[in-house]
């Protein structure tokens, strides 16, 4: 927890970016019938039985201090989605950065063999070594910050069914380009400091003897 914490501390450094990513599984959902449409003094009308399409996995990275966001729809969650996703990540978004500072959870994917499942040895050489990976521990997802990044695209853009891949990346795009065009940060402000106050029960106690 306190690695993570220390992360967040670090100073903005283009050569240096910190990166969040996160997985957030989707429902597709399709409506069993069609829609009533607004009308004068009365709302859309739908239906609340749904039909269920299947699901996929939207990732999505964050980098805090430099407000960049990416995100992309995936049919599945496996090891050569995230490899792919890392490779994007290195090659599109960041081909400049001397090394990636990547926060992310301890999924049994997010690991530089997944990249070795999907490239040469060379490539995925290459790709790992632009990489400084930290994860959260176990049970503690609420320390990345791209699970905020996800909350807000949530709330922003997920708010109704949509029934097909396709029609989620189109929406996801634009909302995308409005974030990236926003710079949006996102201020963490919880500290080591306050772990050590907040979670003092995590935290092994010492008990000194006078002799």
């Amino acid at each position: 927890m306190e690695d993570i914490l220390d992360i967040y501390e670090l100073p903005y450094d283009e050569k240096r970016p910190v990166v969040c990513m996160d997985e957030k599984p989707y429902q597709l959902l399709g409506d069993a019938r069609e829609a009533l449409p607004m009308r004068p003094g009365s709302d859309q009308k739908i239906d609340p039985e749904y039909i269920r399409n299947g699901t996929c996995s939207i990732f999505a990275f964050v980098e805090p201090l430099g407000g960049r966001h990416h995100v992309n729809v995936r049919e599945h969650r496996t090891a050569t989605d995230w490899a792919e996703e890392i490779r994007y990540l290195v090659d599109v978004m960041y081909p400049d950065a001397e090394k990636i500072i990547l926060v992310m959870d301890n999924l049994n994917t997010h690991k530089a063999a997944s990249l070795y499942k999907r490239y040469p040895a060379s490539e995925a050489r290459r790709i790992i070594k632009k990489l400084d990976l930290h994860f959260t521990p176990r049970h503690g997802s609420w320390l990345n910050i791209a699970e905020i990044e996800l909350d807000v695209m949530t709330r922003q853009c997920l708010s109704r069914r949509i029934d097909e891949v396709d029609a989620l990346r189109k929406e996801l795009v634009p909302w995308e380009t409005e974030r990236d065009h926003m710079s949006a940060k996102i201020n963490w402000q919880f500290r080591t400091s306050d772990a050590r106050i907040k979670l003092v029960s995590l935290y092994p106690v010492f008990v000194t003897t006078s002799e």
